[in-house]
């Protein structure tokens, strides 16, 4: 006479139900959490813009917009006040432009030779090293042009008139130095991140190494590239403590490196420190300072968005 086996139990379904809903619960508590912290970034950007406009909506009521974008003198905090904001701008401009003439070309080829050319060993052991330049303190940049590069310059000048003690040239190349990590590495990844089926099949057809990384990498990364690009200028308009340091506080309208300039951020830094007495115009200066800041990159992301949607390279 066969004896009949005991058969395993199915697993409770009240269990598996509560189960499935404690998962569900979780997931709606991580939901929420991410929404949290998206929604606490927007709070924080409105926060910002209303912080710059109200100020600055009452400084254009006293101060004719006409007048401080086109005027040529700054000296809002004099007894015979000019509110031109124009010097202010051409030194923004100057510096920037000094400082991306350094960190593009130069992030843009250490970019290629990681991803293209140098071995896993060497680019786990040059990247980091790279990267800590963006750790040291802008400060210590600044004193570094004031010190080091300002009377390098000073000695070496082959043009005429050497700079000044306070100057945009160093100012400016040191804040390239400070910024080429970023460029580098932000290129680095767009380019590292291109399949290698198209490495493969550049080779395949011949094409040389060069080849493969300037007319198949860079372009099909070029999204990522553009990104960096922006990043590193915007981090150069709103870079504050090196050109207050070494840039120096006069606000000429110039486009010569040589002199002395000031930025809208030394502006900021110099101003903002209390000696302002709240409500006075030298005071809403700084915020009509800001939104123009905000606003120029606000435009460069504006501009960097479209880009980067233009380029944008999709593979599966």
């Amino acid at each position: 006479m066969a004896v009949a086996t005991p058969t395993a139990r199915p697993a409770s379904r009240p269990l598996e139900g509560l189960e499935a809903g404690s998962r569900r619960y979780r997931e709606k508590v991580i939901v929420a959490g991410l929404f949290l912290c998206a929604a606490f970034s927007i709070v924080v950007t409105v926060g910002i813009v209303l912080a710059l406009v109200l100020p600055s909506i009452d400084f254009f009521r006293a101060i004719s917009p006409l007048e401080f974008f086109t005027g040529t003198e700054w000296a809002p905090l004099f007894k015979n006040s000019k509110f031109g904001v124009l010097p202010l701008l051409s030194g923004t401009i100057v510096v920037t432009l000094i400082a991306a003439a350094i960190c593009l070309p130069l992030g843009l080829l250490a970019a290629i030779y990681l991803s293209e050319y140098a071995s896993r060993r060497t680019r786990s052991f040059v990247k980091p090293i790279l990267e800590i330049l963006a750790g040291i303190p802008t400060v210590v940049y600044g004193f570094f042009a004031l010190t080091f590069i300002t009377p390098l310059l000073r000695e070496n000048w082959l043009f005429g008139t050497p700079p000044q003690v306070f100057n945009a040239l160093s100012a400016g190349l040191v804040m390239g130095i400070m910024i080429l990590p970023t460029v580098a590495s932000i290129s680095e990844d767009a380019m590292f991140a291109v399949p290698q089926s198209l490495r493969a099949g550049a080779a395949a057809l011949g094409a040389t190494r060069y080849e493969i990384s300037t007319r198949v990498v860079v372009p099909a990364g070029l999204s990522g590239i553009i990104a960096a690009f922006v990043l590193g200028i915007s981090r150069a308009i709103g870079e504050t403590m090196i050109v207050l340091i070494a840039a120096g506080g006069t606000p000429t309208l110039t486009f010569n490196p040589a002199e002395a300039m000031q930025t809208m951020t030394a502006f900021i830094g110099a101003a903002g420190l209390g000696d302002q007495a709240t409500g006075s115009i030298g005071y809403k200066t700084i915020f009509a300072v800001g939104i123009t800041l905000f606003v120029m990159t606000l435009v460069m992301n504006i501009i960097s968005i479209r880009l980067v949607r233009k380029y944008r390279e999709v593979y599966d």
